[in-house]
C-alpha cells in the first residue's frame, strides 16, 4: 500500500521539528451528537467508556442518532451531528497548536477518502505540521461520540478497515529535535507503540502515555504494566476509572493508590478526577487541583485531552507541577463548554482570561 506524506499546516514552521509529536496511528473522525439515554441502552458495551465497532453498527447508531438528539443547554432545538477530526492524540496535540500556539506535528496515516481530507484540513488549519502523515488508499477511521444529558460522553470507535502507519514506516528524522511525543495506549496498536517509542528515546524524546479508556486498561492491563515497568514513560495520564482499572481495585478505592503506582514508572504522573480537579505527582511532590468550568459543562469529550495540552505546555514552559495542573484544569475546562473535541475560539478566549486571572499566562507566550 503506497503512502504519501502530507505538506506541513498553513501556520506550521517546517525548518525546526515540532516540540510536541502525536502519535496517532490512524487518523480519527468523530461524529459527536447529544443524544438521550434510550440510545445508549441500546447499544453495546458499558456507558462511559469506549469499545470498537464494526462499520456496520457505527453505521446503523449513526443512523439512529437523528431521533435521539437532545437539545443543547444553550438552545431549545436538537443539534446535529458535529463532525471533526477527533482521537485523543489529535485533541491534546491540536490544543496545544490552536490554544498555546506551541509547535506541533502529527505522526500517522490517514485514508485518501472525505474523511482523510477532513481530518487533515482540521488539522492543518489549526497550525499542526502535517509533514510527518502519510496518506494512504484506504478508509479513515471514525468513532460515534454520544453524549448523554450531564455531558458524559460514550465512545463507539470502528477502527477495522482503517489505514494505519505501520511499525516498520517509523523514520528516524521524524523525532529528531522534538521534545515530546504524546501517545494513547492502545493493545491493537502495540507494536506500533513500542517502534515510536523506541526510536523516540534514541533522539531523547520524552513520551506522554494516555491510558485510553477504562476497557483498555480492564482487558489489557499486564501488556500496560509491562510497557510502565520499561522506564521509558516519563509521563503518565490516568483518569478515575482508568486508575481503578490499573490497580485492579474496588469502586471506593483511593486514587492516590494509582497515583502511587504510576509515579514508580514514570517522572509525573497525573490522576484527573472529573469534576473534583486532579492529582499529580513528580517524585515525592503530590498537588491537588480542583476542576475549573463545571457549571458550564455541555460535554465532557475531549476533557482528558485537552488538560494534557495544558498541562505538557506547562513542563515545555518548565512551570512548577501546580502551575502545570492548573493550566491543564483551565484548558480541560475550556473545552467542555460546546460539544466535541476541539475548542472553540470564543472559549479559548475563556481559557486566557482563566490563565491571566491565575497570573500564569504572560502576554508573549499567548
Amino acid at each position: 500500500m503506497g503512502a504519501e506524506s502530507l505538506p506541513v499546516g498553513p501556520n506550521s514552521k517546517s525548518a525546526s521539528a515540532p516540540a510536541v509529536l502525536g502519535l496517532q496511528v490512524s487518523a480519527l473522525i468523530d461524529h459527536v451528537a447529544r443524544v438521550d439515554s434510550s440510545l445508549l441502552d441500546r447499544i453495546p458495551g458499558e456507558r462511559g467508556g469506549s469499545q470498537l465497532v464494526c462499520l456496520q453498527e457505527l453505521n446503523r447508531i449513526l443512523r439512529e442518532v437523528n431521533a435521539h438528539t437532545l437539545p443543547s443547554p444553550q438552545s431549545l432545538s436538537p443539534i446535529t451531528i458535529r463532525t471533526m477530526a477527533g482521537g485523543s492524540v489529535a485533541n491534546t496535540i491540536r490544543g496545544l497548536a490552536a490554544g498555546f500556539r506551541l509547535s506541533t506535528g502529527i505522526i500517522g496515516a490517514c485514508g485518501d477518502d472525505d474523511q482523510g481530507r477532513l481530518f487533515i484540513h482540521s488539522m492543518s488549519s489549526s497550525g499542526v505540521d502535517l509533514s510527518r502523515l502519510r496518506t494512504k488508499k484506504g478508509h479513515t477511521a471514525q468513532c460515534a461520540c454520544l453524549v448523554d444529558a450531564d455531558g458524559n460522553r460514550t465512545m463507539r470507535p470502528c477502527l477495522s478497515s482503517a489505514v494505519k502507519l505501520q511499525a516498520n514506516e517509523f523514520r528516524r528524522e521524524d523525532f529528531k529535535g522534538a521534545k515530546w511525543l504524546v501517545v494513547r495506549y492502545a493493545h491493537q496498536n502495540l507494536e506500533q507503540i513500542k517502534s515510536a517509542i523506541k526510536i523516540a528515546k534514541q533522539e531523547d524524546v520524552s513520551i506522554s502515555l494516555d491510558l485510553a479508556s477504562f476497557e483498555m486498561v480492564r482487558n489489557h492491563q499486564s501488556e500496560l504494566v509491562e510497557l510502565l515497568e520499561t522506564g521509558n514513560i516519563d509521563l503518565c495520564f490516568a483518569n478515575e476509572d482508568e486508575a481503578r482499572e490499573l490497580i485492579r481495585g474496588d469502586e471506593n478505592c483511593d486514587p492516590e493508590v494509582a497515583l502511587d503506582f504510576l509515579s514508580c514508572h514514570c517522572k509525573w504522573a497525573v490522576v484527573t478526577l472529573a469534576s473534583k480537579g486532579c492529582i499529580a505527582r513528580n517524585g515525592k511532590e503530590v498537588v491537588r487541583v480542583g476542576a475549573i468550568g463545571q457549571k458550564n459543562a455541555v460535554d465532557a469529550t475531549g476533557a482528558g485531552d485537552l488538560f494534557a495540552s495544558g498541562f505538557i505546555y506547562g513542563l515545555v514552559k518548565g512551570l512548577p507541577l501546580e502551575d502545570c495542573c492548573q493550566v491543564g484544569a483551565c484548558s480541560g475546562g475550556s473545552v467542555i463548554r460546546a460539544l466535541g473535541g476541539e475548542v472553540l475560539p470564543e472559549n479559548w478566549q475563556w481559557m486566557y482570561k482563566q490563565l491571566k486571572s491565575k497570573g500564569l499566562l504572560v502576554a508573549e507566550n499567548i
